[in-house]
Parts: structure tokens; C-alpha cells; sequence
């Protein structure tokens, strides 16, 4: 199939199934690029992130447009990898929060294993290409489209272990790579362990207190198991072949992240938050209050460290100093080398003291 870049999609109008998305967002963008008379985003969602971006480029949400002069409807499947990219809301999102917390503690399966990625570009350029393959209108060519009726797998093209794929993110945000090895049945072990806790919890599964679940047995699968497609029918058939690299499509990924990051609120593990929140109420439980519930073995630990009530008072009282001026300097220095977010500084200091200082000093430096 040899077409020009706009064949087939210049002064056409197109609906786009799930307009509002990641990938189609970058699909309705890339088709008003190659000269589309109009796109239409069909979508569940009343807005997303790139509503103002499509609005502004003239794409439609509403919900589609059937033509008269057709006698038949032409489908493909277009299977795509693992999608990565700027913006991309399903994988690297949900890895980095957990890297962010200190919750990557494992790698899964072998190193040998290997899966595909996709970077958002080259997607798009396969749907638009298999679009191509769906025209019944070409001069001197008869029959059905090449592409109807037909799967395509689609990929960069260089299968890769997933935590190596993911590594140079992660070290580029200082956020701690996994070391050691977890062998996929005892990951997946653990994948049904939290399957069956978060399938109890169900009901509040969209509350904001409850944190999404370390892993589950379709991830283990997803990194553990080697599983990539050839791409080879698609180049055949559609002329697919990735217009950006996995290490210019990393690259630009990386760049995302780092912009994300410093506009946002950067926090320590998850382990710095439990050893303040529950230390710090618990080193004031064992100092002032009476001997009820657990309080009496908390203060027997409480002498054996600090060997008087005294004390364990006056440890208070240092620590709680120590807090509300660690607040106040963040809030302060933040003020200065990150103003939109300086209240969340304050409160953030405040209560983890210097384990979220260090990390305002460290922007401070940059």
C-alpha cells in the first residue's frame, strides 16, 4: 500500500471513538495536522485534560456523523503495546507514584523476559495508516480495503524487560530502582492476595483513602511473562514502520516527568510518613496520657529508650519544636524557589519534619 501522508484523510470528516483520551486526543490532533475537513471526538467523559487543546483546534465532541452513500461498514484491529508517552494516564503514571512512595521494592520474573511499547506518535501513525487501509474509494482498486477485517499488532519494534525499559525514569526522578528478583509465582501469590482484599473493599473502591493495590496477578503476567508480537504484517500490508525511536520517545517521556515533577508537591516514601504519623502521636500518647489501651506497653518501650518520663517529655517537646520550625522554614524557602506550592510545603514540613525539608533544600539547589 503506497500512499501520500494526507491520502484519504484530506477535507474528510472523522469520527474518533474515545476522542477525549490519551491516544485519541493525539489521534484527532495528528488528523486535523494532515488536513481533515472535520474530527469528531466521540467520548463517555464530559472533559478531560485535553479538551482545551481539541476545542481549540476545532475538533467536535459530540457524537458522530453517518454517512448515506455507504453500503458497507470496513473494520480492523489495531493491537498496540504497552503505550508510553507525554501524558499517557494508564502505566507510567501508576509505577512512578508507587517508585515515589518506595513501593517498587522487587523486580518480577527473569531479566530475560521481554514485552513490547509503544510510544503515543507512532500509535497514532498506525491508526491513521490503518484508516488508509480501510478506503474502498481508491482509483483502480477493487475488492475489499487491504486492511479490512484484519489484526495488526503494532509496536516500536524492540522488545525490552519492563524494569529495564523503566529504569533510566525512574534513576532520572531519584526515585529508588528495585534490585532484587521476585519469581512470578510467589508474585502472583501475592497479586491474589491483594485481588481478594480489594475485592472485599469493592464498595469503597472509589474512595480517595484507599490507595490503589501494590500489584495484581494481570500485572504479574503483563512484566513477568514474556509476550511481544511481530510487526512485520503491518509494515507489509499499511507501510507501518515507528517514526520515533524507544530512545527519543524515552527521552521525551523523561522530559514530561521531570517538568511534572517540579511543578508538583515532592514527598518522601511512604516509610518516612509512618514513622512520623505514628510516631510522633505515639511518643505523646506514652509521655501525657494515662495508662489505657496500648499506652502502658508504649511507655514501657518509651523508658527503656528514654529511661525517664522526663524525658520522654522533654523529647517531645524538642521534636514538636523541631516540626512547626522546619514548617515555617520551608514555607519561607518555598515561597522563594516554589511559590504555587508553598502551603503544600508548610503542611508537608510540618509534619514530616526533615524528611521532606531535605527534599525542598534539594530543589532549592537545582
Amino acid at each position: 500500500m503506497h500512499l501520500s501522508e494526507n491520502e484519504g484523510i484530506e477535507g474528510k470528516t472523522f469520527l474518533v471513538t474515545g476522542g477525549l483520551g490519551h491516544v485519541g486526543s493525539a489521534l484527532c490532533l495528528e488528523l486535523v495536522r494532515r488536513g481533515a475537513y472535520q474530527v469528531r471526538a466521540f467520548d463517555l467523559r464530559t472533559n478531560s485534560p485535553w479538551s482545551h487543546l481539541l476545542i481549540n483546534h476545532g475538533v467536535h465532541c459530540i457524537q458522530g456523523l453517518r454517512k448515506n452513500n455507504r453500503k458497507c461498514l470496513y473494520t480492523c484491529a489495531v493491537r498496540p503495546a504497552a503505550i508510553y508517552g507525554p501524558g499517557e494516564e494508564r502505566h507510567l503514571p501508576r509505577i512512578v507514584s508507587l517508585a515515589k512512595l518506595g513501593l517498587v521494592p522487587f523486580k518480577i520474573g527473569e531479566p530475560s523476559v521481554k514485552t513490547d511499547w509503544i510510544y503515543v506518535d507512532n500509535l497514532v501513525l498506525a491508526l491513521i495508516l490503518a484508516s488508509m487501509g480501510l478506503l474502498d474509494d481508491i482509483p483502480g482498486q477493487k475488492g475489499r480495503p487491504i486492511a479490512s477485517g484484519q489484526p495488526y499488532f503494532v509496536s516500536d519494534g524492540f522488545p525490552i524487560n519492563t524494569f529495564e525499559f523503566i529504569g533510566p525514569l525512574l534513576k532520572t526522578l531519584d526515585y529508588d530502582l528495585p534490585k532484587s528478583w521476585l519469581a512470578v509465582p510467589h508474585a502472583l501469590f501475592l497479586g491474589k492476595v491483594f485481588s481478594f482484599f480489594y475485592s472485599v473493599l469493592y464498595p469503597w473502591l472509589n474512595r480517595w483513602w484507599l490507595p490503589q493495590p501494590l500489584i495484581l496477578p494481570a500485572e504479574v503476567y503483563k512484566v513477568g511473562v514474556t509476550h511481544y508480537f511481530s510487526l512485520l504484517k503491518a509494515k507489509d500490508e499499511l507501510c507501518y514502520v515507528p517514526i520515533v525511536s524507544p530512545r527519543e520517545g524515552m527521552a521525551a517521556t523523561i522530559s514530561y516527568w521531570q517538568d511534572r515533577k517540579r511543578k508538583s508537591l515532592d514527598g518522601p516514601t511512604i516509610y518516612a510518613w509512618l514513622f512520623c504519623l505514628i510516631g510522633l502521636p505515639a511518643l505523646f500518647a506514652t509521655a501525657y496520657l494515662p495508662d489505657i489501651g496500648p499506652v502502658p506497653i508504649l511507655r514501657t518501650i518509651g523508658l527503656f529508650i528514654f529511661k525517664s518520663m522526663w524525658m520522654m517529655r522533654l523529647a517531645f517537646a524538642i521534636a514538636v519544636s523541631a516540626h512547626v520550625s522546619e514548617g515555617v522554614f520551608a514555607w519561607c524557602l518555598a515561597k522563594k524557589v516554589d511559590p504555587a506550592n508553598a502551603k503544600g510545603w508548610f503542611w508537608q514540613t510540618l509534619a514530616l519534619g526533615v524528611f521532606s525539608l531535605r527534599l525542598l533544600l534539594k530543589r532549592a539547589r537545582k
